[in-house]
């Protein structure tokens, strides 16, 4: 007589785990996580896109509808009217002329602090990284009356100043700009340098390489997505820095382009389209630097997140 196993204890068959309550808990939180997210970017958003819809109006259907209202009438008027009254190609040019050589000058020096505090072990090395990120501590408001008293007596050649002093030039911005971000810089570099293992540099130094060139040659390309991420950020803050060249400039046709937003006030009268549409159109160098290095400035900010 033969007997034959129930169904569930049939060799082969596979057991079945079994269901729990809170089984779908993990796609519901997955959910919610993407409206709060959602929700945050688009409260964002929100100034972005009122002013986008704002410099979009003429100022005469503002007036007579409210902002609030249907527009009556969309153009670009506004923003063929910003650029115009505002002289805004000059000062963006200002404004290249200070953030390239600021950017570039401020990751040069940091990279160059960065290597030797994360490379080389002496008494003061923690004492000389906290030190150049102290500058940071301070805010700017503090510096600027030592720092304008400094500018009147450092003199300049006529071929750098035409006022001759670090005050009312250009040099004085981008040096400013780069004693000010040179802490923050060498911070990040100095960490991001201490993942690159050593004995790459060491198997470059048996092989005779000095230390000009392991610094050049291999320490400075591996820091590429560490760069690219330094070089958005700083791109941005002094770009759109206006404190500095309000302060140590007197001329108005040297200062950079976040002053040409001021050209578009008037004592008696302010037109809030017009200025919306010059704050969007100066916005748009700094969004093209951001999507040109998107990639790497990911890359960069994600560095190290999956070591423990």
């Amino acid at each position: 007589m033969t007997t034959t196993l129930p169904p569930r204890h049939r060799t082969g068959d596979a057991p079945r785990a079994p269901r729990t309550p809170g089984g779908s808990a993990a796609p519901r939180r997955e959910t919610g996580r993407h409206l709060l997210l959602g929700g945050i970017a688009l409260l964002w958003l929100v100034p972005l896109l009122w002013a986008v819809y704002t410099s979009l109006r003429p100022y005469s259907d503002t007036t007579r509808n409210g902002y609030l209202s249907w527009p009556r009438g969309i153009s670009l008027d506004n923003y063929t009217g910003a650029w115009a009254q505002s002289g805004m190609a000059h000062f963006f040019w200002n404004s290249v002329l200070i953030t390239v050589p600021a950017v570039l000058g401020t990751l040069l020096f940091s990279a160059a602090v960065a290597f030797y505090v994360s490379r080389f072990d002496f008494r003061w090395n923690l004492a000389l990284l906290m030190l150049f990120t102290a500058g940071n501590l301070l805010p700017a408001q503090v510096l600027i009356t030592p720092l304008y008293r400094l500018y009147l007596l450092v003199p300049l050649p006529a071929w750098m100043s035409d006022s001759l002093l670090l005050y009312n030039s250009a040099w004085g911005i981008i040096a400013i700009h780069v004693a000010y971000q040179c802490g923050f810089c060498t911070f990040v570099l100095s960490n991001y340098m201490k993942t690159i293992p050593k004995e790459i540099l060491e198997a470059a130094q048996v092989d005779g390489a000095p230390v000009w060139r392991q610094f050049l040659q291999i320490v400075l390309p591996l820091c590429r997505p560490a760069f690219a991420a330094l070089a958005t950020l700083e791109s941005i803050w002094i770009y759109n820095d206006f404190f500095w060249p309000l302060a140590l400039i007197e001329s108005g046709d040297k200062r950079p382009i976040t002053s040409a937003l001021a050209n578009l006030q008037g004592q008696y009268f302010t037109n809030p389209n017009l200025i919306a549409a010059g704050a969007l159109l100066t916005a748009i160098p700094t969004l093209l630097v951001y999507f040109a290095l998107q990639r790497q400035f990911i890359s960069g900010l994600t560095i190290g997140s999956g070591k423990g």
